[in-house]
């Protein structure tokens, strides 16, 4: 199975959301910034390392909120996903990985076409079923 993590950053009420580039797999898709986890590590370490890749932010990372599994079928593997708060300073937030971000409020998170893996939690997000603090 492969794991892995994604941040919810809440900043003022809204949630920075990540759209793929459109030469990455799942092109154009927005998700919540994150990745794959490497083997030896923990949900958080992961996470904080890939925020610091893709954000270039250090990053304070708090509980999980959200887990689910996915597969997709152009992956042979089945997809489990880690959804974790965290935390970082929104004005040292870089785009390194993205063809944008934006800050979005958890019910406008359905208006944007997001990952078949996200999607039950934006519905969760959206109807506020799921509260970040």
């Amino acid at each position: 199975m492969l794991r892995v993590v994604a941040a919810l950053i809440e900043h003022e009420g809204r949630l920075l959301s990540c759209q793929r580039r459109k030469d990455d797999s799942f092109a154009l898709q927005w998700e919540f910034p994150g990745g794959k986890m490497r083997a030896g590590e923990t949900p958080a370490a992961a996470l904080a390392r890939e925020l610091q890749e893709e954000l270039g932010v250090a990053a304070e990372i708090g509980r999980e909120l959200y887990r689910t599994r996915h597969r997709y079928k152009e992956m042979t593997e089945e997809l489990e996903l880690i959804f974790l708060a965290a935390r970082v300073d929104p004005g040292a937030i870089r785009n390194l990985a993205f063809a944008q971000m934006r800050w979005v409020a958890p019910a406008d998170l359905p208006l944007l076409s997001f990952l078949p893996a996200d999607r039950e939690l934006i519905t969760k997000l959206a109807g506020d079923e799921l509260h970040l603090k």
